[in-house]
């Protein structure tokens, strides 16, 4: 089955901030946990030897703290989990053992899910071995909607987007979802409009199937809120660049790198408006720009 919008966001926002990464390790180690001087990505694919089962985790980062830093180095292997699965009990303390022996790095596993009964059943720690004569015990970290503090106000959002945005997916079940998810967007009005927009559409699909989907479709269409207009704003503009470039194809004028670059980067609707009707009746590329 292929994962859904809703697993891999809960999952792939772990490698958008350092920041991220040290809020939630204070949340599972009760202490606080200084921000890493970097956060990389490693390949998911765990497999050791081929042909055999091919193995893939979801989201694995190698946490690095830097010389003078109390901490250790570790690899956080970051598991979403929607529903309870039986086979994650085999797997998830393969993934473990072949993290520390390949990176010789200890391992962290952080289970997330937006689902408290899959929360409490993911906690449970994986033996190996036989009754009294454990080998091997896996326990994983879990973060699930029932101890993921929700992010009720703006200037707590403000302060840690992305956790704020981790939160949202956790509880976009519950019965606070909608007043998360108001005040997710109203604090995405702090930050740039690139970063907004990204942060936007990242919730909008990590909220997959879920009741907070269509609550948040329906603010992010209200009107309300500038990083919404300006990248639709900014969509009406590429659209619009794109059929000036086609109706001058279609007749034939060229298009030099200069002229492309003006019309593909411009922001003005009235001049791109503009330029397309000089484009229908245009005999060069000079026609479209003459004042």
């Amino acid at each position: 089955m292929s994962p859904t919008p809703e697993h891999e966001g809960l999952h792939r926002i772990f490698a958008e901030d350092k920041l991220m990464v040290a809020s939630v390790m204070t949340q599972v180690l009760g202490d606080a946990v200084p921000m890493p001087a970097d956060v990389s990505p490693l390949n998911v694919d765990l497999t050791e030897f081929k042909p055999v089962v091919e193995r893939r985790s979801d989201t694995v980062l190698r946490v690095e703290f830097g010389p003078g830093s109390h901490r250790e180095d570790f690899i956080l292997l970051v598991e979403s989990q929607t529903e309870e699965d039986k086979t994650r009990h085999f797997a998830w303390p393969y993934y473990v053992s072949y993290l520390q022996a390949k990176y010789k790095l200890q391992v962290v596993l952080l289970v997330v899910t937006s689902k408290a009964e899959t929360a409490r059943w993911a906690r449970d720690p994986i033996t190996i071995g036989l009754p009294g004569l454990a080998c091997q015990v896996t326990t994983p970290a879990v973060l699930g909607p029932d101890n993921v503090r929700a992010v009720m106000t703006v200037a707590e959002a403000a302060r840690d987007l992305h956790f704020a945005v981790f939160a949202a997916l956790t509880h976009s079940r519950g019965p606070d979802v909608r007043v998360i998810l108001e005040v997710l967007a109203t604090a995405l009005e702090t930050t740039d409009t690139e970063t907004a927009s990204y942060l936007s559409e990242f919730t909008e699909a990590g909220l997959g199937s879920t009741l907070g989907f269509e609550i948040w479709r329906a603010l992010m269409a209200s009107g309300t809120f500038t990083y919404v207009s300006e990248t639709r704003a900014k969509g009406r503009a590429e659209g619009e660049a794109k059929f000036i470039l086609r109706a001058l194809h279609r007749r034939g004028i060229t298009v030099d790198d200069e002229s492309r670059e003006r019309i593909e980067s411009c922001t003005d609707q009235e001049a791109l408006i503009r330029w397309f009707d000089r484009a229908l009746v245009a005999s060069s590329i000079e026609d479209v720009f003459k004042d």
